[in-house]
């Protein structure tokens, strides 16, 4: 953690809302004349698509299991040599993971695949990163430690399965079986390395439906966002200012000390409403420190 080189980052699983919780943190930045460097977890996998595709037939032939989730497939190593290097430095080298054709065009690249690292601008205000391992830790190594304010979000299981149901083979012309059996294969990987980690957050936002989901996989839609409830739960946050929350959210309520539920429609207003002072005051203790002028010593 670095009060001088701050460090935020959003996540959760593919489709769990982490885009959305981009946009509104965003729309921070920008209110808050904030400076932000972005990274994206997927520039963190190991292997291009073509090899991951072949890796996961090969895993599959040998009866075991192999996903996006777990560490075989991503270098946990790069992510915390990049956080450690931003929180000591303000600065390190990224890569962006190619996922369309219209992103991969202007590198003169194949979808699925890496553009070469660069060094990320050393007069950013903070770090802001978005994926599935922004709150990892192995034995090996500890992402978590060095974050500043982290954030999960994390859509019920069967909610995420829908979304991921529903996207993949409406937009990615998957087949429901093939999706359903991506599903199986990765479970071991979420259930060791991305639930874990909704214990470690400052600040979890988790969408509820409340509509029946009972059986995901015969779902024909996604249960819109006024058909669900927010649990937005605080961890070692002091001062949260919970009867402001309560005046300003219409609907909203507290299930536990440290627990706001909000309608599922208020999601981006009580996002901004949160997280907005939360990243004032890592920006404002930045500011601070580079207005220290060190004392001229003698030699």
């Amino acid at each position: 953690m670095s009060a001088k080189h701050p460090i935020i980052a959003i996540t959760g699983s593919s489709g769990a809302g982490t885009t959305t919780t981009t946009a509104a943190i965003k729309h921070i930045f920008r209110s808050l004349d904030a400076k932000a460097e972005f990274v994206e977890g997927d520039s963190f996998h190991r292997y291009t698509r073509p090899e991951m595709d072949k890796l996961k037939r090969e895993a599959l032939q040998e009866g075991k299991h192999l996903s996006y989730f777990g560490q075989e497939a991503n270098d946990f190593a790069a992510l915390e040599a990049l956080f450690e290097s931003y929180g000591q430095t303000g600065t390190g080298q990224v890569r962006r993971y190619l996922h369309t054709f219209d992103d991969a065009v202007p590198y003169n690249q194949l979808p699925g695949t890496f553009t070469p690292y660069q060094e990320l601008d050393s007069n950013s205000d903070m770090l802001f990163y978005e994926g599935l391992h922004g709150g990892i830790v192995t034995e090996e190594h500890d992402v978590a430690h060095h974050v500043d304010l982290l954030i999960g979000m994390v859509p019920i299981i069967n909610l995420e399965w829908i979304q991921k149901l529903i996207r993949d083979t409406h937009e990615r012309g998957h087949s429901r079986e093939a999706v359903m059996t991506s599903i199986v294969r990765s479970m071991d990987d979420y259930i060791n390395h991305i639930t874990p980690q909704f214990s470690r957050t400052h600040i979890n936002f988790q969408r509820v439906p409340t509509v029946d989901t009972s059986n995901p996989f015969s779902a024909k839609d996604i249960p819109s966002l006024d058909e669900s409830f927010v649990v937005i739960r605080f961890r070692d946050i002091k001062d949260v200012d919970f009867p402001y929350y309560l005046q300003m959210i219409q609907g909203s309520f507290m299930s536990r000390v440290n627990t706001l539920v909000v309608p599922g429609g208020k999601m981006g207003l009580a996002m901004e409403l949160v997280l907005t002072p939360l990243i004032k005051d890592l920006l404002t203790k930045k500011r601070a420190l580079e207005q220290i002028v060190p004392l001229d010593l003698p030699v």
